[in-house]
């Protein structure tokens, strides 16, 4: 991952996040612990980031420790818009965590209801109509 992509990622400064994509930066690029930036934004609250990566097209789904995606990040990060975001863009809910006993086994949804989020919880069954 390019060190200034990482660096406006982490920070959400969409600006230069845009300014890097319009030259050509690999949005899905990880870091060296395996996240994209969506990763990165989703789990720091970076709604802007995250709602300009969404916008852009990015990899919903990429997991990296612990078999974790972005709206995984967001729920155990308290971030409910953004799970929100990331799950209304389409990503795969029915991805479940691995490894540790926190996650092993636990999509998204799972890993809301154990924050006490009961309404987010049920916006990200993975068996909830529509979904397949």
């Amino acid at each position: 991952m390019d060190v200034c992509w990482e660096e406006a990622v982490r920070r959400g400064d969409a600006d230069v996040m845009r300014d890097l994509l319009s030259r050509g930066i690999d949005p899905n690029a990880r870091d060296p612990h395996g996240q994209t930036g969506l990763m990165l934004a989703a789990h720091a609250g970076h709604l802007a980031a995250v709602q300009l990566l969404v916008d852009h097209g990015v990899d919903l789904n990429v997991t990296a420790k612990f078999g974790l995606s972005a709206v995984m990040l967001a729920v155990t990060a308290g971030h409910k818009e953004i799970a929100q975001v990331l799950a209304r863009a389409g990503a795969d809910l029915r991805l479940r965590g691995t490894g540790a006993p926190g996650f092993a086994g636990k999509t998204a949804a799972d890993l809301a209801g154990a924050r006490g989020w009961n309404d987010l919880a049920i916006e990200l069954a993975p068996d909830k109509p529509g979904m397949t």
